[in-house]
């Protein structure tokens, strides 16, 4: 069932434009590039150039451990439409990339309940978490490549992990 929280969340017409793009740029970013929570509300915009230039971006997780990770074209599309709307929400000087309705940084709760709606306007059967499109991308990158451990170091996991406990984290 990941094919219904991926293939879906454009479905959902937002109300408002500007918040329905930002919402859009994090839903994409996050499956497409594997981040966590905290990595993604973290991101600031000079990660705009990379994503442009070179289709990925440099992310600082766990343990301050540097990694690249891929950013699809779909994000890249939608990181694009919401960097040309940034500005009618951001405060004068605000350097982080998703920003919210006061031109602040945005919390980790707000996406929580961003998704969680756009989950409840699809009509998706079970409750949708940031951590859902994490495991989405890990595992439609293992089902493509089968390289359990180049998924594992996108993910910025520092131990390995056996293919049957993957299974179960996906």
């Amino acid at each position: 069932t990941t094919e219904i929280y991926t293939l879906s969340l454009h479905d959902a017409l937002p109300i408002y434009p500007v918040l329905g793009a930002r919402d859009l740029a994090m839903f994409e970013l996050f499956y497409s590039s594997g981040l966590r929570l905290a990595e993604l509300v973290s991101l600031d915009c000079e990660v705009l150039d990379s994503v442009a230039h070179e289709g990925e971006i440099r992310v600082l997780g766990k343990r301050s451990k540097l990694r690249l990770v891929p950013v699809g074209s779909k994000a890249r599309e939608a990181l694009a439409a919401w960097a040309a709307l940034r500005e009618q929400l951001a405060r004068p000087g605000e350097k982080a990339l998703f920003v919210g309705q006061r031109g602040g940084r945005i919390s980790p709760r707000l996406v929580e309940s961003r998704l969680a709606r756009r989950a409840v306007l699809l009509g998706l059967p079970a409750h949708v978490h940031p951590h859902m499109l994490r495991h989405s991308f890990a595992s439609h990158v293992l089902q493509s490549s089968g390289d359990l451990r180049a998924v594992q170091e996108m993910l910025g996991h520092a131990s390995k992990i056996g293919r049957a406990s993957c299974r179960e984290r996906v």
